[in-house]
């Protein structure tokens, strides 16, 4: 019925409503960035443009990867269904975050990681459970350095986080799990977000 809100998942969530809520939180995570970056200014050497490239340069790496996985979720013919759409909304997201990142970083660019999806693309579950973990893990580096980056950059990573934040509900829901289910996310450190993907199966 025209006019009617789009049910997404299988706890009668709206779409309006589980972004709605995520969004909140995605804001909230860019604005606690900054003010521990203010919090934290007198304790250590102050944020840089070089040290900005270099934990951009991270953020990148994990774009690119969530890029691969919607773009590999949509050449399988074994997904469908909402999950198929929601990759054909979310994947071109991705593609502007890595565009975005690739052009703050330019030669201090890394190698891309190397997806290892085959085992994440088997069943629908197991690719909401796999873009799940890539959504978060990704949300959780972003609260982690979010602190040691310069206003400017803060700026910029906090327009891409809520829309992961976003994206992430958006899954959750697919799964039939709660959208929002923490009052604050936790913050990973690169190489422990790196160790949870390889943990995962998800990276080489």
């Amino acid at each position: 019925m025209q006019g009617a809100p789009e049910l997404v998942g299988t706890r009668g969530w709206t779409r309006a409503r589980a972004l709605r809520t995520a969004a909140a939180a995605g804001v909230a995570m860019g604005a606690g960035a900054a003010l521990g970056r203010r919090l934290d200014a007198g304790a250590a050497a102050g944020p840089s443009a070089g040290q900005d490239a270099e934990i951009l340069a991270s953020f990148l790496q994990l774009e690119q990867l969530q890029d691969q996985f919607y773009k590999a979720v949509l050449r399988t013919g074994r997904l469908g269904g909402a999950l198929r759409q929601l990759a054909r909304t979310v994947g071109p997201q991705e593609s502007e975050h890595v565009r975005m990142l690739a052009e703050r970083v330019g030669d201090r660019a890394r190698p891309a990681l190397r997806p290892h999806f085959d085992a994440a693309l088997r069943t629908q579950p197991d690719a909401l459970r796999a873009a799940i973990a890539l959504e978060e893990l990704t949300i959780a580096a972003y609260i982690g350095q979010g602190a040691n980056l310069t206003h400017d950059a803060v700026v910029d990573v906090a327009r891409i986080v809520s829309v992961e934040a976003r994206q992430a509900a958006w899954l959750r829901d697919l799964a039939g799990e709660v959208p929002a289910p923490r009052a604050a996310d936790p913050a990973r450190e690169p190489d422990r977000v790196l160790d949870a993907l390889r943990v995962r199966g998800l990276i080489a």
